[in-house]
C-alpha cells in the first residue's frame, strides 16, 4: 500500500542513487536547506507541484517514482532517452539482445 512512509523512503532511495545530499537537493529545488530532510523524515509531504518538481529534478516520471519493481528508475529513464534517437533496425537488434539475456 502506498502511503507517506513509502514516499519518504522512496525519495531517500532515489536521492541516494542520484548521489545528491538532502541539503543540496533542497537548495537546488529552491527551498530551505532542511526541506528534503523534512520529507524524508515524514514530517511533511510535498504538494503535487513540488512532487512533480522533485520527479523532474530526479530525471524520472511520477510513474517511475511509484514503481517499486524498478530498482534504478534513473538508469531506466536514461536508457529510454538514449533509445529514442535510434533507428528501427538498431532498436530491433537491442530487443533481440534483451530477449536473449532473459533466457
Amino acid at each position: 500500500m502506498m502511503n507517506e512512509e513509502f514516499i519518504s523512503k522512496r525519495l531517500t532511495e532515489l536521492r541516494i542513487k542520484k548521489d545528491v545530499s538532502e541539503y543540496q537537493m533542497s537548495l537546488e529545488l529552491g527551498h530551505s536547506r532542511s526541506y528534503i530532510q523534512s520529507i524524508s523524515s515524514g514530517r511533511v509531504m510535498p504538494s503535487m507541484k513540488e512532487f512533480l518538481a522533485i520527479c523532474e529534478y530526479l530525471d524520472i516520471t511520477p510513474m517511475q517514482f511509484f514503481d517499486e519493481d524498478t530498482e534504478n528508475p534513473l538508469l531506466v529513464q536514461r536508457a529510454i532517452q538514449g533509445l529514442a534517437g535510434l533507428r528501427d533496425k538498431d532498436l530491433l537488434m537491442l530487443i533481440g539482445l534483451i530477449d536473449r539475456m532473459k533466457e
